[in-house]
């Protein structure tokens, strides 16, 4: 995919939000350490620092939801993060954003941390992060 396939998933995906640009994609793929996985209808992009993946977003095409192209990119990128080191994942969530959190649920996230008011919706309060995360088996 490319930065401008990523920046427009993120725009449909995160409608409500302020979606990312091409440059922001473009900036992040340029670093050492960032990888991505999935396709042009669901990604995971995410980054390893030493021993730490921390995954920076998810995007699926809201029409191509509830299909497991989310939980699918993500074990993808859990992997390859394993395999580049890493040796636990964090991520955040929307307090309010169920079907993500029940994914991760099942995926082994562990709640660690909140972080009030750190998603702004477009025309609605703002809304607490939740910080996840999971212990990667390492081989």
């Amino acid at each position: 995919m490319t930065p401008e396939d990523m920046a427009a998933l993120h725009a449909k995906a995160f409608s409500a939000t302020r979606a990312w640009s091409v440059q922001e994609f473009a900036d992040l793929l340029g670093h050492s350490g960032t990888l991505w996985r999935g396709n042009c209808d669901s990604f995971i992009l995410m980054r390893i620092v030493a021993d730490e993946a921390e995954v920076l977003t998810i995007a699926t095409d809201p029409a191509k939801r509830r299909q497991g192209l989310a939980r699918a990119a993500l074990k993808d990128a859990e992997n390859a993060a394993a395999l580049a080191g890493a040796r636990e994942i964090f991520l955040e969530v929307a307090e309010d954003n169920l079907p993500a959190q029940t994914l991760y649920k099942a995926e082994n996230y562990h709640q660690v941390g909140r972080r009030p008011g750190y998603y702004l919706p477009k025309n609605a309060a703002p809304v607490a992060a939740l910080v996840l995360r999971k212990d990667l088996k390492t081989n």
